[in-house]
């Protein structure tokens, strides 16, 4: 998180003020589509059923991937 730049706290306001969502490549897994310091972002989630979670893989800026 430190090298991309934001915390706990801003991945928080992140994902509760996301915009959108679609499934990722990966089967089971989530895109949250958000903004972050005027910016695009994607969060990569994946829900624990079994423990009533959502796990965070990852997340970006998308112009990182373009």
């Amino acid at each position: 998180m430190l090298d991309r730049r934001f915390n706990e706290v801003d991945l928080r306001r992140m994902l509760e003020h996301a915009a959108g969502f679609k499934p990722d490549v990966v089967e089971g897994r989530w895109v949250i589509e958000t903004r972050h310091s005027r910016k695009d972002w994607e969060v990569i989630v994946e829900p624990d059923n079994a423990q009533r979670l959502l796990v965070v893989v990852t997340a970006y800026p998308v112009e990182d991937i373009k």
